[in-house]
């Protein structure tokens, strides 16, 4: 612990606190409102307003010290902002994540500029306001409210010569976590609250940071601002150089690709799947999942997004992840877990939380870790085997691996299953888990067949054939002219359209064109967004509705893509990008009444989507370039 001065500014320390007293109103800040900024290990939301309303440290998965987001501001907030700004104006400086914020006030203007640094040992948030024009008023609240929101911390003033070079700090202390608050004008404290509203004129420079650590640890040394701020720029700017997409979806390709880097956690390589828990489906309802987690599902349809785009490492790193996390039986193996690669994460309510917009109950931990999903391997297999086309070569036990769980699928792929949607009502046949089943054999087979590794061919053959036999029977049917949900439903759903995406049947099947037709007639609607399925069949078991799936919506471009309609799929392209907000993030779904996005943010799934799309409308235009071109030379002569 550092030298203390003798202050005390709470007088509760470590309080479980009803930190809210009396009724609360919903946090009224539209998540098309955030931008976020993150390290590789955590993720920040930060309002236009200029409020950092979540915050989980040190990981995305921990408990927020900053949970605003789904509470309001006695929840714990950070803002930084110019309090009677006219016009507000974001953006990430060029293709990273260092957000830029200007704010124009009557009487001046003034530029935020936040950022998370990454790689460089501490878990900072920094926030540097310059006053560009005139005079500001500036307000800054800090409120840490540990356990997302729930425990009011001990929080001291401090000075330290060495690491803090003489200057004050404040500290919060609960528990394990500590928060530490320094820069060059630190609030006074009242109600448990640090704020203060003051005035700054032009040329003048407020740089401020939040540094967590455990509690027991001492006061790391204070780091300059403007080389953290410049090596983070470098840093992404570096990554995306990777990318050689020049084509018009450019600037939301981009953005997309570095949405799933800040969502993969440098140290151990798990992908969460968003950086938010309890976002509702539809605001007001209870259908509000914990999304901090590491899908299997989710992480392989990310890394052939960026296997795509010519990324490897990254898979590399996730492989090396899901041999850790699957280490012992393959028959064990689970659908999620933990960044770190742990199993455990029970589902749990925070009563103490309103909601977002009053969703009820506000969960963390997910039940649905310990469903059956049939289609996990499936994703799983295609993933690995694109890192094989990409030059990744197999280690003896990245393939044993492979080898026992998809022969561990093989004793089950008969038995009915939550799929996809991870439904809460009873299991079914669903046809998309039969289908990725195929698809994880066929993946198998090819690796024997293409890249001389060891296995049963001749019988996963048989099974790849009895699978889809199996489908074809039961999956189909003729009077719709479509494949159903479910074995003996007479209904749709769009994961349907992956079967393009895994080769179950070519593109101009009659059944597949079919599908896309279907799938088309029943959950698209006129503005081209699509559902993931019709609640009202009672499938999933869940009250209430939800709104268009935006990943569902990229799918519909990429199947019309794939069957040859490709300037309906860049039309639908088009209506889709241009539904990210103005520094081009996405969350689950998207409102078409209130014209907002709604959901987890930013979302891995949606984001991944698009970069997918992009690819698929970009193949087959060039394809139909190649074919147009023989045919203008033939009608030259």
């Amino acid at each position: 612990m550092t030298t203390q001065q003798s202050t005390r500014e709470s007088n509760r320390p470590s309080a479980r606190a009803n930190a809210a007293r009396g009724p609360r109103a919903p946090y009224p800040v539209p998540v098309a409102d955030y931008a976020v900024v993150g390290d590789g290990s955590t993720v920040a939301l930060i309002s236009r307003r200029g409020s950092v309303d979540w915050l989980c440290l040190p990981r995305v998965d921990d408990p927020a010290c900053f949970a605003a987001l789904l509470g309001d501001e006695r929840n714990g907030r950070w803002l930084l902002t110019v309090p009677d700004a006219t016009d507000v104006e974001r953006r990430y400086d060029g293709d990273t994540f260092v957000l830029v914020t200007t704010y124009t006030s009557p009487t001046g203007r003034a530029r935020v500029t936040d950022v998370m640094p990454v790689h460089d040992g501490a878990a900072d948030l920094v926030r540097r306001l310059e006053v560009l024009e005139g005079t500001v008023s500036v307000e800054h609240e800090w409120v840490v409210r540990f356990s997302y929101g729930q425990v009011v911390p001990w929080v001291r003033r401090i000075g330290d010569e060495a690491a803090n070079e003489g200057r004050p700090a404040i500290r919060a202390i609960a528990g394990a976590d500590a928060l530490l608050l320094r820069g060059d004008r630190l609030p006074p404290a009242a109600d448990h609250t640090h704020a203060e509203t003051f005035e700054m004129s032009a040329g003048e420079t407020l740089e401020l940071a939040v540094t967590w650590t455990r509690s027991w640890e001492p006061v790391p040394e204070r780091q300059g601002f403007a080389e953290r701020i410049e090596a983070t720029r470098a840093h992404w700017t570096s990554w995306i150089d990777t990318c050689s997409y020049t084509g018009r979806y450019r600037e939301p390709l981009v953005r997309s690709l570095l949405t799933l880097r800040l969502l993969t956690n440098s140290e151990t390589g798990g992908i969460v799947a968003a950086a938010t828990t309890s976002l509702p489906e539809d605001p007001g309802g209870e259908r509000n999942w914990d999304y901090r987690y590491c899908w299997l599902r989710d992480a392989a349809l990310t890394l052939e997004a960026l296997v795509e785009s010519g990324y490897q490492d990254e898979i590399s790193a996730w492989r090396s992840w899901l041999l850790r996390a699957v280490a012992g039986d393959p028959a064990d193996l689970q659908i999620m877990y933990g960044v770190d690669g742990g199993r455990d994460l029970p589902e749990r309510t925070l009563d103490h939380l309103p909601g977002y917009a009053g969703s009820l109950p506000v969960r963390v931990g997910n039940a649905a870790v310990g469903q059956m999903q049939n289609d996990v391997l499936g994703e799983v297999m295609s993933a690995l085997a694109m890192a094989r086309a990409a030059g990744l070569e197999e280690t003896a036990d990245s393939w044993s691996l492979q080898v026992h769980l998809v022969d561990d699928q093989l004793e089950r792929w008969r038995t009915p299953d939550r799929g996809l949607w991870e439904i809460r009502g009873p299991e079914q046949h669903f046809v998309h888990s039969k289908i990725m089943t195929w698809a994880a054999v066929d993946q198998a087979v090819r690796a024997i067949e293409d890249h001389g590794l060891d296995g049963p061919l001749e019988r996963w053959r048989r099974e790849r054939d009895a699978i889809k036999a199996d489908v074809l029977a039961h999956g189909y049917d003729a009077g719709l002219g479509s494949f159903v949900q479910h074995y003996g439903a007479h209904h749709t759903d769009a994961s349907l359209l992956q079967m393009l995406q895994v080769g179950f049947l070519p593109p101009d099947d009659p059944r597949v064109l079919g599908t896309v037709a279907r799938v088309r007639a029943e959950l698209e609607r006129d503005d081209g967004l699509v559902l993931r399925y019709r609640t009202e069949t009672g499938v999933d078991g869940l009250p209430g509705d939800e709104h268009p799936f935006l990943a569902c919506s990229f799918w519909l471009a990429d199947a019309l893509a794939r069957t040859g309609q490709v300037e309906e799929a860049e039309r639908l392209l088009d209506v889709l990008v241009g539904l990210a907000n103005d520094v081009g993030l996405l969350a689950e779904e998207y409102d078409a009444t209130d014209r907002t996005l709604v959901g987890n943010f930013p979302q891995a799934f949606s984001h991944l989507g698009l970069v997918r799309a992009v690819h698929s409308v970009e193949r087959a235009r060039a394809g139909n370039a190649r074919t147009a071109e023989p045919a203008a030379q033939e009608a030259a002569r």
